[in-house]
């Protein structure tokens, strides 16, 4: 049996908060990423409805930039996904389609970036694309390639 933990915390051990990303199957049938999409973790939360506990969350959408892997790092890259009106796509889902944990690496820009003024909260916020690191574990090396 395997979990892990994911975290959507507004203060983790004193240093900041701690939101996780994490791998939603938005297409059963497809395989690898082609079935899979990246999702921010903002807030866990879970309501009754009739009876019915249903656990859930709110993420914000990643979209993948392309049809395939980076041809340099064999790495897929996302980036935020944004409304028509240029609003975060932000959206409802139950936590029963989160597979698994991800983890992004930010593409870093051309031109200088002050580390000292980014702290690991920021990064989501700070940099527009990231690479889908395959190299996390052999599970997300057999999923994200």
């Amino acid at each position: 049996m395997h979990h892990e933990y994911i975290h959507s915390c507004p203060m983790w051990r004193n240093k900041g908060p701690c939101f996780n990303c994490v791998f939603v199957v938005t297409n059963p049938e497809a395989e690898d990423m082609c079935g899979l999409d990246i999702a921010h973790i903002l807030c866990f939360f879970s309501f009754k409805y009739q009876g019915t506990l249903y656990p859930c969350t709110v993420i914000r959408w990643f979209n993948c930039m392309g049809d395939g892997p980076d041809v340099a790092t064999g790495m897929w890259i996302v980036r935020p996904s944004y409304n028509a009106h240029n609003v975060p796509h932000i959206a409802i889902i139950h936590i029963n389609v989160i597979y698994r944990a991800a983890h992004l690496i930010p593409i870093y820009a051309a031109h200088n970036i002050n580390t000292r003024d980014i702290k690991p909260h920021d990064s989501y916020n700070m940099f527009n694309s990231f690479y889908v690191n395959k190299f996390t574990d052999h599970h997300a090396f057999e999923i994200a390639f």
